[in-house]
């Protein structure tokens, strides 16, 4: 009930920033600078790869990003998420950077962007209720640390100069001890708002 509560009440918040910001929205093309720096925060549902395992996490990040080349828009990536319901498996925590690289959807939306990256850092895991088994059952796994490998796809509705609002599936690797293979294949999916900072004192300028 507390996963459903928290969802609903972030649903219905994100819907009324998304409301105003396109009431906002200029008819202006989109914005193309030299660099761009942004920030997003925004829910995570993770499929925890572990014994049916499921948490409700808090996802923020920055990015920044060069100037197009060929279509694509490279950008560097920093993100933390952190689990604020860790369900009844295990919860895991995690610190990304890497590299992200984007391309707008012309022929959908001018306004619609789709992304690519590919994340490392490091993760831990807390097992919940107490541990998690070991194989042999002699003893019980309270957390472990890993390295993360976590390839993504994402999605960005730009809805004005400023804010977007994005859709963010990744693929993650994690090592744990609690697993015959040595490893579990998580999968979160992260819904956010992103707001773009304007450093441009001359405005912006059209793709």
């Amino acid at each position: 009930m507390r996963l459903r509560s928290l969802a609903t009440t972030f649903a219905f918040a994100l819907a009324l920033s998304l409301s105003a910001a396109a009431a906002g929205a200029q008819a202006t093309p989109t914005a193309s600078r030299p660099l761009e720096l942004s920030a997003f925060g925004g829910l995570t549902g993770t499929y925890t790869g572990l014994s049916g395992g499921r948490n409700l996490g808090i996802t923020a990040g920055v990015d920044l990003g060069f100037r197009p080349f060929f279509g694509f828009r490279p950008f560097l990536e920093g993100r933390g998420t952190y689990p604020i319901d860790g369900g009844q498996v295990d919860a895991q925590k995690s610190a990304l950077a890497g590299l992200r690289v984007e391309r707008p959807l012309a022929r959908l939306s001018p306004r619609l962007n789709l992304s690519a990256d590919i994340l490392l850092g490091r993760g831990q895991i807390n097992y919940q209720n107490g541990g998690y088994p070991s194989l042999s059952g002699d003893f019980l796994y309270v957390a472990s640390t890993s390295s993360v490998i976590s390839p993504g796809l994402g999605l960005d509705f730009r809805l004005t100069d400023h804010f977007s609002v994005l859709a963010d599936a990744q693929f993650q690797h994690w090592d744990t001890p609690a697993t015959a293979s040595g490893s579990i294949w998580a999968k979160p999916l992260t819904l956010a708002l992103r707001y773009r900072f304007n450093f441009n004192r001359h405005g912006y300028a059209t793709r």
